[in-house]
């Protein structure tokens, strides 16, 4: 089972799993996790990716409104995530379980390098015997550049250190389908299933069903388990391994490495390339993307930066990191290899994408 069969295990807990209808953190629910940590987990590394700053901060703070401006929220969230950080070395320290806290934003996932540290980070963490409270940084996060949610926050975190398994532990049991029965096995997130969510939101939370299978297919793409399970019942991973009730979503066997893990499973792309027919023929050989190819390009993005690559008729055809500015591609489009140093004046590789920068979709 998920458990007994994983090496690195992220658990991510809602705003309402942690929080309570009052505001106040849910200390006997989040003590019993940390039971069920210290039993199963022997020999594994935790992570637990956990929302509820801005609402403790709200609680701290005696403010009830439920629109709140971003850079309001901001100013709360700073205020919360001490409380938030607090509460849990204060449990975790009452079952001498070191305990570290990393904020972070989508820079520091959606950069390879920034991504790389984030990685090394967490590795020295687990080095340490320590458990790492993960957070987005909602004190600097703009509406622009955010992940969201945590569900996302949390599979880009499991994608990037490789771990096994992520749990989300909800208010729900799991997907449920039309005749509300739980769907206990999702082995592809085709419109079948993504006909059975429904964005209904609580009181604090920012995610529904939607952006918990946007997570799935981060996890899917890097090879790792995802369940959804019911966050309300003490003890929670004992009670998914008593009871099983849950939705487990089936990672695809994937022969990617991670660095090409890491570009198929980016939250969103910094630019679109649209192809011709010809290079869209070349990629499904496995050949790079050249600039004789490139019909066009939408967006302005950095060398090394996420791109889609797509046809002439919208259909994505890949992901990959450029190796020129949009500006640059914009210059040499449609051009032979040749020509691509006396366009920009000055040598240059001649591949925009080169394949092993690339992943098919």
């Amino acid at each position: 089972m998920l458990v007994n069969n994983s090496k690195k295990i992220v658990i991510k807990l809602g705003s309402s799993t942690v929080v309570d209808g009052k505001g106040k953190f849910k200390k006997k629910w989040v003590t019993s996790l940390i039971k069920d940590i210290k039993k199963y987990g022997q020999g594994k590394n935790f992570v637990i990716v956990s929302s509820g700053a801005i609402a403790l901060g709200q609680k701290y703070l005696k403010i009830k409104k439920k629109r709140i401006k971003l850079e309001m929220s901001q100013a709360i969230a700073a205020v919360g995530q001490i409380h938030l950080a607090g509460e849990f070395q204060k449990l975790f320290d009452k079952f001498k379980i070191k305990s570290g806290q990393i904020l972070i934003s989508p820079d520091d996932t959606e950069q390879r390098n920034r991504a790389i540290n984030v990685r090394n980070t967490f590795d020295n963490l687990f080095k340490l015997k320590a458990i790492p409270v993960v957070n987005e940084n909602d004190t600097t996060a703009t509406a622009e550049i955010k992940y969201g949610d945590n569900d996302r926050l949390a599979a880009r975190v499991a994608q990037i250190i490789g771990a096994d398994t992520l749990v989300i532990f909800s208010d729900v049991d799991g997907l449920y389908d039309k005749s509300k029965n739980i769907v206990k096995t999702v082995y592809k997130l085709d419109e079948k299933i993504y006909s059975l969510t429904s964005n209904i939101k609580n009181k604090y939370g920012s995610g529904g069903i939607t952006t918990k299978l946007d997570a799935a297919k981060i996890c899917m793409h890097a090879g790792c388990n995802m369940f959804i399970a019911n966050g309300k019942k003490n003890n929670p991973l004992k009670a998914m391994l008593k009871y099983k009730i849950f939705t487990h979503f089936v990672p695809k066997i994937s022969s990617l490495d991670a660095r090409k893990r890491w570009i198929i499973s980016s939250l969103s792309s910094f630019g679109i390339i649209f192809i011709d027919d010809g290079a869209a023929k070349a990629l499904s050989n496995g050949k790079s993307l050249l600039a004789a190819g490139v019909l066009k390009i939408k967006g302005s993005f950095d060398k090394g930066e996420n791109v889609l690559i797509v046809d002439k008729d919208e259909n994505h055809l890949a992901r990959g990191l450029a190796s020129f500015n949009s500006k640059e591609i914009d210059k040499i489009k449609g051009k032979q290899s040749k020509e691509i140093e006396n366009t920009l004046g000055y040598f240059s590789k001649s591949e925009i994408i080169h394949k092993d920068n690339m992943v098919k979709l």
